[in-house]
């Protein structure tokens, strides 16, 4: 359906730090699954900050409900400084094997140097879709990328299985910043990511799996997973609230031109030219629409 679009491009446009929707606050949506010693709220809930201690002890945050359609967003002040070896993430995940993901993760450099902005789409537990960009400072509210639905050609496309939204803080100096060829200077830490203004305009749609994660990786918490609710799908695909406009299903003529040109000038690494360059087979998606 022409509408499923809408799951991926409405919470990339909202996951690049744009400003909350419907009004809300941490405290009251969210909860903290791993590490909770490394969170603190202040402001009533308003303020949040996610810490990484060690290599061995960072932070998650998950929103209480479930959804498959719609917006989360909130205001992300990066770790300030050398931030090398640390990763910053923003994503939405269902949970179990079999899972689907849309994944942001801001990877750490020394001090001076960019972020590298790294995002992933999963379906049916199928990953491998990453590209990667180097962008400037401020990223508010503009679109760098689509994952368009193909299911009807056999495309795994994320509008089944129930997600929650994450975001945490964590150590992956092995890899995060170039290739881990630079290591985290842990005399610096705690390292600290602050977070503001939480919006969420969601159907919500509870799945099975909706205990706590005790776990940093939210895919391996949970075996069996979440099952599928067409019912709910459906419910949410069609209903009369704003994310199932049809005005809604695209990107307008303006934010297309934006994302282009995000990507002509930021791309470091996308995975359907990385698969051509280096003749492997190419994802059939990769030749389809792109917008």
């Amino acid at each position: 359906m022409a509408k499923a679009l809408l799951a991926v491009v409405v919470v990339a446009v909202a996951a690049v730090l744009e400003l909350g929707l419907v009004g809300a606050n941490f405290q009251d949506q969210c909860d903290i699954t791993w590490e909770p010693q490394n969170a603190k709220m202040t402001e009533g809930g308003d303020h949040l900050t996610l810490s990484l201690v060690s290599n061995s002890s960072g932070c998650m945050l998950r929103t209480k409900k479930q959804f498959i359609y719609g917006s989360v967003s909130t205001r992300i002040q990066l770790v300030k400084g050398n931030s090398a070896g640390t990763v910053t993430t923003y994503y939405t995940s269902s949970i179990g094997d079999k899972h689907d993901e849309i994944d942001f993760e801001f990877l750490g450099n020394s001090s001076g140097l960019p972020y590298t902005f790294h995002t992933n789409v999963f379906a049916d537990g199928v990953g491998s879709r990453e590209m990667q960009f180097r962008p400037w400072w401020f990223v508010d509210s503009i679109p760098i990328r689509v994952f368009r639905n193909h299911e009807k050609e056999g495309v795994p496309f994320p509008t089944k299985r129930p997600m929650y939204a994450f975001s945490s803080i964590w150590a992956a100096e092995d890899w995060a910043t170039q290739g881990g060829r630079v290591k985290t200077d842990w005399t610096k830490a705690p390292f600290v990511a602050e977070y503001r203004d939480i919006g969420l305009n969601i159907c919500e749609c509870p799945g099975s799996g909706s205990g706590s994660s005790s776990s940093f990786s939210s895919s391996s918490s949970s075996t069996s997973g979440d099952a599928e609710d067409p019912a709910c799908a459906q419910r949410c695909a069609t209903s009369d609230h704003w994310y199932a406009a049809e005005g809604l299903c695209q990107l307008s003529d303006k934010q297309l031109r934006q994302m282009k040109a995000v990507q002509l000038g930021y791309t470091i690494y996308d995975y359907c030219a990385d698969a051509q360059a280096k003749g492997r087979p190419v994802p059939p998606e990769c030749s389809m629409p792109q917008y």
